[in-house]
């Protein structure tokens, strides 16, 4: 956990709290419980939250405030959530989100 944000820009500076599972695309991973998503994910490496409807590109934090979206994921099947401001609970379902739908992407 080494790519750990350590103070969050509107949040301020981080408390660890206790450590807890929750999945991302199926995979379990551990993040601080109070955390936000975003920052479990790019501890563990993640740096792809969703990709565009349009254009099919990948998107991950950028403004790390909840202002963009860049950062929207699927969390316990509903889609739009801003992992940047959105804290980790144990047994989150978190899954890379496409386009603006829950759905997974599918090539016609």
């Amino acid at each position: 956990m080494s790519e750990r944000i350590l103070e969050h820009p509107i949040l301020g500076e981080m408390e660890k709290g206790k450590t807890v599972s929750f999945t991302f695309d199926g995979k379990e991973l551990q993040g601080f419980e109070g955390e936000p998503i975003a920052a479990a994910l790019k501890a563990a490496g993640v740096m792809i939250h969703r990709y565009t409807q349009k254009e099919h590109k990948p998107r991950g934090i950028f403004c790390a405030i909840g202002r963009c979206t860049d950062c929207v994921m699927v969390v316990d099947g509903v889609p739009n959530v801003r992992t940047c401001i959105t804290p980790l609970k144990a047994g989150m379902d978190v899954k890379t989100q496409y386009g603006v739908s829950p759905e997974p992407f599918e090539k016609q």
